[in-house]
């Protein structure tokens, strides 16, 4: 089975176990593919660029629900009655 590597690098879990921060440091900020049998098991992703993804997946559903409820009928508020 042929499979698609979302990875400039790629390593294997024996390298994982044998020294984990190594390999994050191989990716240099990116992804690293960790390689189970010649197959993707999973990526290896630094913290920081976790974050940024996590930021990003925000960003975009609360766009979504922008979109959702562009449409919708605006409501006159007074901030003294709240």
């Amino acid at each position: 089975m042929v499979h698609t590597i979302l990875a400039d690098v790629t390593t294997s879990v024996s390298e994982l176990k044998k020294n984990p921060m190594a390999v994050v440091s191989l990716g240099e900020g990116f992804p690293v593919a960790v390689l189970n049998r010649n197959q993707p098991a999973f990526y290896c992703v630094p913290a920081e660029a976790y974050e940024a993804l996590m930021d990003k997946l925000e960003d975009l559903e609360l766009a979504a629900l922008v979109l959702e409820r562009k449409s919708q009928e605006e409501l006159e508020v007074n901030l003294s009655e709240l």
